[in-house]
């Protein structure tokens, strides 16, 4: 049942994106510029659609985490949280930055964003060799 092993490792890179940038959404705000209403929100905070978009593209990474690892032959629990830590900290992050610099966007921003990344990515392979 491999699309389960995707759906849960999905669901456990969106559950850390909540509390990742629940954390720390004030500096990632900040360093985004992202626009808010009066009380300070995003305003597309109530918007369904970004949400649901958000967990589409996490199916994509864990689905293609997923058959990267097993071409790669990898199916325990410290080679998922090792290879998740590799692709996001040396693919997904360092494009993060590559994008941040062309945009004149602020360090602190790609640091936030590739935090993220890599730690989800960490999570989305261990969850993927856990069953």
């Amino acid at each position: 049942m491999e699309i389960l092993n995707v759906l849960a490792a999905a669901v456990a890179g969106f559950a850390l994106g909540a509390v990742w940038y629940g954390l720390l959404a004030e500096p990632w705000m900040q360093a985004a510029k992202v626009p808010r209403d009066e009380s300070g929100k995003p305003i597309n905070a109530q918007n369904p659609l970004l949400y649901a978009g958000t967990f589409v593209l996490q199916l994509v990474v864990a689905g293609m985490m997923r058959h990267v690892f097993a071409l790669s032959g990898i199916d325990t629990l410290g080679g998922g949280l090792i290879g998740g830590l590799g692709i996001g900290l040396f693919f997904i992050s360092p494009w993060i930055m590559i994008n941040n610099l062309y945009a004149a966007r602020p360090l602190r921003l790609s640091l936030i964003d590739g935090g993220y990344a890599t730690l989800a990515c960490a999570a989305i392979g261990l969850v993927l060799t856990l069953f």
